[in-house]
């Protein structure tokens, strides 16, 4: 599968931990596609919501395209993402029962269509936050280290 891929949501693996992953369609009208292409696109404080058995994305930012004349879009419409029925009743069991979120993660091309990976995420709590940058930290300290033990 040959992805380009469009953005990805930096702050959702931060303040997140990530248990599964779907690829979904979007459903975008013709100006949003075009912004999507000049990567005028932005994640950070979306999310998703399961109504009535469909899957909507809310507060994702498609700027407007520069070309668009009267036939553009609004910046933070409600779009519809497309996965199976299988998929979406899955989802919403473990949102129901375990307490889980949706949150989009990466906007991508495949084949020419615009997709995008949504995961079912717990917060973290401050103290997780803490751990992960301590763990980061002493990564890079060992990766240092060990180039210039090389020389």
């Amino acid at each position: 599968m040959d992805r380009k891929i469009v953005t990805t949501n930096r702050k959702a693996f931060h303040d997140y931990n990530i248990f599964d992953k779907y690829v979904a369609g979007i459903v975008l009208t013709g100006t949003e596609i075009k912004s999507v292409r000049n990567n005028a696109i932005n994640l950070k404080d979306s999310f998703c919501r399961i109504e009535d058995g469909e899957v909507f994305l809310y507060n994702c930012h498609i700027s407007p395209y520069e070309n668009g004349n009267r036939y553009n879009h609004e910046a933070k419409r409600v779009r519809k993402l497309l996965l199976t029925k299988k998929e979406i009743l899955k989802i919403s069991q473990k949102i129901k029962k375990d307490g889980y979120t949706v949150i989009p993660l990466e906007v991508f091309f495949v084949k020419g269509y615009a997709k995008m990976e949504i995961g079912l995420a717990k917060g973290k709590k401050l103290y997780d936050k803490r751990d992960d940058m301590i763990k980061k930290e002493q990564k890079l300290t060992m990766n240092r280290l060990s180039k210039n033990r090389g020389m």
